[in-house]
């Protein structure tokens, strides 16, 4: 025998699939609650709230936990005072990087994202330092503003590459909730 047991190895890989989907419902939860916060915890007068819940919904997020989002923001039930947090950076290749997020602590969210920039050679920048290569504008089909570069760049398949990987890094964090580039792919 070798030692390994296949419970063991299911284990491992439930542990890894379960933590990716809390991290998951971690980021719908915060979305919804300020969603909550800004206008109100009623669905049908709410747009922002509407769609993030259709956004919880379509990764089976828990009613239960739908619910107690909503009623964090609406002030029913106590929690920590959620904040909106927007951060850019260049990334590899030049790439203008603009990252928000949600977050309780806005000195603590933004050393995380300084220390994955940094891991991978990335840097931040002021505010107002990458905002202007975009646009804000809204997104009619899920209610909600996003960052649309004004000209996109193309970089290199390496550069491809180190950009994905900085992406997968900063999406792993709690408090990043979209991720916006200005590069083709």
């Amino acid at each position: 025998m070798s030692g390994h047991s296949h419970f063991k190895s299911i284990k491992y890989k439930k542990g890894l699939a379960d933590a990716k989907r809390g991290n998951v419902f971690s980021k719908m939860s915060k979305e919804i609650t300020v969603a909550a916060k800004e206008g109100g915890g009623d669905i049908n007068f709410n747009a922002k709230l509407r769609m993030a819940v259709e956004r919880a919904k379509e990764f089976n997020m828990p009613k239960e936990n739908v619910e107690r989002a909503i009623k964090k923001g609406t002030g029913e039930l106590a929690g920590e005072a959620l904040e909106n947090i927007t951060v850019e950076a260049y990334g590899p290749g030049g790439v203008a990087i603009v990252v928000e997020g949600i977050t309780d602590n806005k000195n603590r969210a933004l050393g995380e994202i300084k220390k994955i920039l940094a891991q991978n050679n990335n840097k931040l920048v002021g505010e107002g330092g990458v905002q202007w290569m975009f646009e804000r504008t809204a997104n009619k089909e899920t209610c909600s503003l996003e960052w649309l570069a004004k000209q996109n760049i193309e970089i290199s398949e390496k550069d491809k590459e180190a950009c994905q990987k900085l992406f997968e890094d900063l999406d792993e964090n709690e408090a990043v909730q979209e991720i916006y580039s200005n590069f083709k792919e």
